[in-house]
């Protein structure tokens, strides 16, 4: 198990993947993730050990120059986030939801792997641009006080970057609501 993840999200494709090169080159990461995503951005999250995801995205940040929308270095992310990233958790159960939404993906899974950290619940999707104008959602399930302990959390990384965009709990979802979720 990797001990970090580390991302940049940038305002251009072209860069994005020099960037990546330059990041795979400079240190010895893998690559979770490098896409395009919308609106004509793109993303490149790797993981690996602590050092080398520092290293590697410093290197990216510094290569983004101004196409440098956000990043971040998780060196102990919470292993529910990578199940999240790839949409293939399934929960025990269901109990109360909650949702998270940013604009900015990097800041949201930021806020996903403290709401993760903080609280007994458990990830449901962490969905990166794609589709959604550039912004970043995040949903998880688990008691009402334990999602509402996620969700002050994760408020508190988005809103200190001023990206969050809203936040929602939802203490009784309907069953034909959890069926669209998963």
């Amino acid at each position: 198990m990797y001990r970090a993840i580390g991302m940049i999200e940038l305002t251009s494709v072209a860069r994005g993947i020099y960037a990546t090169d330059q990041m795979l080159k400079i240190a010895y990461v893998d690559v979770v993730s490098a896409t395009p995503v919308c609106p004509g951005k793109y993303i490149a999250i790797v993981q690996g050990d602590v050092a080398a995801v520092e290293s590697s995205i410093s290197t990216g940040i510094a290569i983004s120059g101004e196409y440098l929308v956000d990043s971040f270095v998780l060196p102990n992310v919470h292993e529910g986030i990578f199940p999240a990233i790839t949409a293939t958790t399934m929960p025990d159960g269901t109990g109360a939801l909650g949702i998270m939404e940013s604009f900015s993906m990097a800041s949201m899974i930021t806020a996903a792997d403290a709401a993760l950290k903080a609280a007994d619940v458990q990830a449901l999707e962490l969905r990166l641009g794609s589709g959604l104008g550039g912004k970043a959602y995040f949903t998880f399930t688990g008691d009402v006080a334990a999602v509402e302990a996620g969700i002050e959390a994760g408020k508190a990384i988005a809103m200190e970057k001023g990206l969050l965009v809203d936040i929602e709990v939802i203490p009784s979802p309907s069953d034909r609501l959890w069926t669209s979720l998963y």
